[in-house]
């Protein structure tokens, strides 16, 4: 359906659903989902929509505000939302959403175990897999499609599940030096990055940027860009037809050796040796 609400463009979609009172009792459900372009000055303000709102920012930036706390979500970023209580949310750039309610039994629980770990304005190390189910969920609910509400609630708990896990893989908080770049990483690190490169967009030494980067997330920014990318290629290696040299290309790497090599250093496997060993 297309939206009558101002400020948001014209091929922006959404459809609205009733979940099934077994779905209510048994699942996490969807109640509406979207995928918006926020023109600038676009505001909502509720004083409570009874669900919780998940959004990825593809582009853009988008600001929520809630209780006393007001925090703003850039490109690469996921807002997880409670809107039982009193929010609200507005871009001032524009911006462009996916984004869905859902609740359920236990939702509240992730909720509270995802927000406290991460906040409810965070990115993640990873964010494609995420970012793909969202968009599966999505399209489940274009027009002559069959609502499997089992496969939605599947789909949405291994989206919360994924928060859990990557979380626990990333100390936080990620604050200055750090998220900074883990968001440029996320969006660029299929292109070639050096940590001087990295540590010029903020002005800081290499020295300093390396330590800071380091303190704050655990990694040097050199092992999170390719652990970023190691996790990538795993992802397509499990998931699509591509060779391992278009894998090791779309993934940053400079040559299969180089890439082969990493790969065998942080999993254990090669490239090949791993893609076989998900399919026995």
């Amino acid at each position: 359906m297309k939206s009558q609400e101002g400020l948001i463009a014209e091929e922006s979609e959404y459809y609205v659903y009733a979940p099934s009172r077994m779905a209510k009792d048994a699942f996490y459900y969807i109640i509406c989902a979207g995928h918006f372009r926020y023109e600038p000055g676009y505001v909502l303000q509720r004083d409570s929509y009874d669900s919780f709102l998940l959004l990825y920012v593809e582009e853009g930036e988008l600001v929520a505000e809630w209780g006393n706390q007001k925090k703003s979500a850039g490109k690469g970023s996921f807002l997880l939302l409670d809107c039982y209580q009193k929010h609200k949310y507005y871009t001032n750039c524009g911006c462009r959403c996916l984004w869905c309610h859902l609740d359920g039994y236990g939702a509240r629980t992730y909720y509270d175990a995802v927000t406290s770990r991460l906040g409810n304005v965070f990115s993640l190390r990873n964010a494609y897999p995420i970012v793909f189910k969202m968009k599966e969920v999505f399209e489940m609910f274009a027009p002559g499609g069959a609502i499997r509400e089992p496969l939605v609630s599947k789909y949405l708990t291994d989206i919360l599940t994924a928060f859990l896990l990557q979380s626990a893989e990333m100390p936080l908080p990620y604050q200055g030096v750090s998220e900074s770049t883990i968001h440029y990483i996320n969006e660029h690190f299929k292109e070639e990055l050096s940590v001087e490169t990295l540590a010029e967009r903020l002005g800081l030494s290499q020295f300093h940027f390396i330590r800071t980067f380091k303190k704050e997330t655990g990694f040097t920014p050199h092992e999170y860009l390719i652990r970023t990318r190691i996790d990538m290629a795993k992802y397509l290696l499990k998931n699509t037809e591509l060779s391992v040299k278009d894998i090791c290309y779309n993934t940053g790497f400079s040559c299969e050796s180089v890439f082969s090599s990493s790969f065998k250093k942080n999993v254990g496997i090669t490239p090949v040796h791993y893609r076989a060993k998900k399919e026995e």
